[in-house]
């Protein structure tokens, strides 16, 4: 929570609603994300808070954006010239050991979440994590099947690998990985092997490419870990995410955002390199964008924020996507999985 106005156009934000207008984005996800350093009540309490949040913003703003929980409620939003805000959840953290909680979460309206962030919880292992479950948990297993029952995605961005193929065996309906890239061309253990694309599309899902500059290129994740900036910024950042009312700590976060910034990065040129990637290893209808803007310490070059979003769908264009390909990649594909996954939900 950084204490961010989303109706105005906000000069350091990724996201806010004037930049998804400029962008001509119908719909985003917004991800409730909670550290793996919180304790699962403080999580669950910060979540709420967040949801909260987002509800307040988007009733203060009824005439340009409106909640939707399904793919129907995005299509009829559009339809009013609405911006559909949705909700997603990064970390299970906040869910404790209770399913009870991951129902809540759904009856909020939180339609996907990532099973784990960067270290192992109470429901799997992390790419990032010690290997304390060798996967799932036995507790992740019934997330998983209750998940299902729900219609909520199961999302696996920062999932180990071995976390990853337990899903794939454990869930009856496709998941995502909302923010990856693809492992064959930067090698970060966030992204995704050509055997994972392949298997997750296989079963019906969808990887969508993330936009950090580390997960697209070893050469930046070198430039980076070479600059010294790294430690310091990632610090700086929890600094004033944790106390955003702070102009000092505020301050000292845009000082470093800023030294991130002037280093030299990747652009679109790489964003469509992962997608042309994972279209020939997954197939087109597997194939998403998953930017993580506002989730990502530096963006690629060029793509500051959402609004720049069209430059993405220009270069596929360029590269010889038809418009139905564009449109597939630029939503489609994940709101054929969304549709899915509610329509063979157990509920109701």
């Amino acid at each position: 929570m950084r204490l961010r106005n989303l109706a105005v156009d906000n000069p350091r934000g990724h996201v806010d609603f004037p930049k998804l207008k400029a962008g001509g984005v119908d719909a985003s996800f917004f991800a409730l994300f909670t550290p793996q350093s919180m304790a699962p009540d403080t999580a669950t309490r910060y979540a709420l808070q967040m949801l909260a949040g987002v509800h307040d913003q988007v009733e203060a703003c009824p005439g340009e954006v409106h909640m939707a929980f399904s793919p129907e409620d995005i299509y009829n939003n559009k339809d009013k010239g609405l911006v559909s805000i949705l909700l997603g959840m990064e970390n299970g953290l906040p869910i404790g050991n209770s399913l009870s909680l991951l129902r809540e979460f759904y009856r909020c309206g939180v339609r996907y979440m990532t099973l784990t962030h960067n270290g192992d919880n109470q429901i799997a292992d992390s790419a990032a994590g010690n290997c304390s479950w060798n996967g799932l948990s036995p507790f992740g297993r019934e997330v998983v099947a209750e998940m299902n029952r729900l219609g909520m995605i199961v999302d696996l961005a920062h999932s180990s690998d071995k976390t990853f193929w337990d899903v794939l065996d454990a869930s009856s309906v496709p998941v995502v990985s909302t923010h990856s890239c693809c492992r064959a061309l930067a090698s970060h253990r966030r992204n995704m092997t050509d055997d994972m694309i392949r298997a997750m599309a296989e079963r019906g899902g969808c990887i969508q490419i993330n936009f950090y500059p580390v997960f697209l290129s070893d050469s930046f994740a070198g430039v980076l870990a070479g600059s010294g900036l790294e430690d310091e910024a990632d610090a700086a950042e929890a600094e004033f995410i944790a106390d955003p009312s702070s102009q000092q700590k505020r301050e000292h976060w845009y000082h470093f955002e800023d030294k991130l910034a002037a280093l030299p990065r990747p652009g679109v040129k790489e964003i469509a390199d992962h997608i042309d990637h994972a279209v020939k290893v997954g197939g087109i209808e597997h194939v998403g964008i998953g930017s993580d803007f506002d989730g990502i310490s530096v963006t690629p070059s060029g793509l500051e924020n959402i609004s720049k979003i069209g430059l993405v769908f220009d270069e596929l264009t360029r590269r010889g996507y038809s418009s139905d390909s564009v449109d597939k990649i630029a939503g489609g594909n994940f709101l054929r999985v969304f549709r899915e996954v509610q329509n063979r939900a157990k509920i109701g």
